[in-house]
Order: C-alpha cells, then structure tokens, then sequence
C-alpha cells in the first residue's frame, strides 16, 4: 500500500514522500480500516518537524485522523462491521491508504454526514468541546480566545453560543472579522487595530471575562491575560506563534490569574466513558443540524503532500486541508 514515511524530523514539505509499505494485518481488538479523507492538523505537523509531546522512531508515518471503512477485524475482535463507515483520531499513520486502529475507538458516522465533516469528527471538534467542557463555564459568562478563526476557535464559538456561553474572539488581522461574521459568528476584534481594547469593552460592556484560551504564545498569551477579571483561568491550548508566554506579573499577581495547560491525549485519558459519550452525542447532534460547522479548503492528493502543508499554513484559510490516498 502507499503511506506517506518520513525518515528523519524536519519540514513536512521536504522529509515526507510517498512509499510503497506493506499493508498490516489486525490482531485481536484491532481493525484494518480503508482511509478515504484523512485532514492536516498542526500537532500532525508539529511531529513531524520533531515538536510535539509524540516523538515516533524514524522513519516513521504521519497523520492522526480520518474517515474510512472498516476492511477486516482481527480474530475474535467485536467492533463495527466490515464495511461500516467510521472515523477515528488517534491513529498514527493515518497519512495512508490502510491503517491498523483499535476496534473499540472506531465511531460509525452517520449516512448523513458528509466525508470531509466526518474525516474531522474526532480531533477538532472533540478537542474544542473537550476545551469548552474544561473551563467549567456557566451559562451567561464570558470568556475570551484568540486564533478564533481557527478550526478549534470556530468550534468552540459556535458550541459556547449553544450553551448560551458568551465568546469573545481575538484574531490578528481585520479580515479575520469579517471571515466570522460570514459564519454567524460575532463579538469578535482585530488585534493589529489601534484602540482594539476599546471595542472589547464596547462589546462585553461591564460583563467580567472569567476564562480565557491562548493558542498563540508569545505577548499574544499577555493580551488574553490583561483582559481577565479577578481570578481568571487562562489555558494555554497551542503555540501557534511561539512556545514561549510573555504575561505581565502584575496581571497574575493581583488578578490572581490562573495557568493551566490543556493537552487532549491527557484530558481525553483521563475522561470517564459516559462522559465521552455524552460530549460525543452533542458533537454529531451539533453537526446534523448544521449549528456545527466543519468546513474544507481543498482536498490533495498524498503526492501533493509539499503543497498540502503549504496551504495549510496559509493565513486566511477557511477550511481544513484534506489527503485523499
């Protein structure tokens, strides 16, 4: 079969290819699964490059996440039916045209969700409803992002105003407004606008913003903090920007801000069964009836996999970037 192998860390535009591997074959409690759509993260990247918390051996596979069907179970293995559609995260390798996964995480996705929707099930949107679960928000409050017109970013907008959670987002360039107000999403403010801090005040009126999620770095981390109330919880979700925080001390100091990460392979670990449903079931529900949305730029082929990466870290993209094997 053909997977796209790294043999060493480095730029995903120039260390993965496309090579011939053979195709595995499932033991007891796992699937072989038919890739159809698998999409292009950043902590997929990131692993890639050698900066991600996963470090596999090289060579190594990419990818973490996809849609397909299910080809054969290993012996004695309860899962799906063969031939079922499913999706799953947390399949290292998923940049393939067969991955080996463990039966009992497979999802059958319902007839009525689309390839590319259901080939971003997991990691995204679980991810954000996993996020928005964390904050333990109450309905009415307030919280703050930045990246908001990010994948996650958009999600957690549009599952926040579900709840009745109000979001205020944060984006770099002014452009980024108008690309959410196109999706139904407001309350949101240009940071490279002088006078930015004013409209937030004009927007949340006198309303404290209890939480707020950083997934820049950099001083962008310190303009989440500056806008939190006393006792404020700010949780670092990425590094877009850079890995390092630059927070005032005064702010964490007589705020008495607090600092958590969030990290879903352990957040997700750590969550009981019947709640990972639950949020699931909100999730797919959200999708059905559109109040979710899991919208795609373009969809490449493996062998296009330089431009793949490429686009998909152009500023401005309103979609995921999509492998087809």
């Amino acid at each position: 079969m053909r997977a796209l192998v790294q043999p060493q860390f480095g730029n995903p535009s120039e260390v993965l290819s496309v090579q011939e591997v053979p195709t595995p074959e499932p033991g007891p409690g796992q699937a072989l699964v038919r890739v159809l759509l698998s999409p292009i993260h950043n902590h997929d990247l990131w692993t890639v490059r050698g900066s991600y918390g996963f470090k596999p051996e090289m060579p190594a596979r990419a990818g973490t996440e996809l849609v397909g069907v299910v080809g054969a179970l290993g012996e004695g293995t309860d899962g799906p039916e063969i031939g079922t559609r499913v999706a799953i995260g947390g399949a290292f390798g998923a940049w393939a045209e067969y991955v080996l996964a463990p039966a009992k995480a497979l999802i059958p996705v319902p007839d009525e969700m689309s390839d590319e929707a259901a080939s971003q099930l997991v990691s995204m949107p679980f991810s954000a409803i996993a996020l928005l679960d964390f904050l333990e928000l109450s309905e009415g409050d307030w919280f703050v992002q930045n990246a908001a017109n990010g994948a996650v970013g958009r999600l957690l907008s549009q599952l926040a105003r579900a709840r009745g959670v109000h979001v205020l987002g944060l984006v770099r360039r002014a452009a980024g407004v108008d690309e959410l107000r196109e999706q139904g999403i407001d309350d949101v403010v240009a940071t490279d606008e002088d006078g930015w801090q004013d409209r937030v005040r004009e927007i949340v009126a006198n309303a404290p913003i209890v939480a707020g999620v950083d997934s820049v770095g950099g001083a962008a981390a310190g303009d989440i903090v500056s806008l939190l109330a006393e006792d404020g919880v700010l949780v670092v979700f990425g590094a877009m920007a850079s890995p390092t925080l630059e927070i005032g001390s005064g702010d964490v100091i007589f705020k008495q801000v607090v600092i958590k990460g969030f990290w879903g392979s352990k957040v997700f670990g750590a969550m009981s069964g019947d709640k990972r449903a639950g949020l699931m079931g909100e999730l797919v529900s959200g999708i059905a009836s559109g109040a979710l949305t899991l919208p795609v730029e373009k969809v490449f082929a493996l062998e296009d996999i330089a431009d793949a990466a490429r686009a998909s870290g152009e500023p401005g993209r309103r979609g995921k970037i999509l492998l087809r094997p």
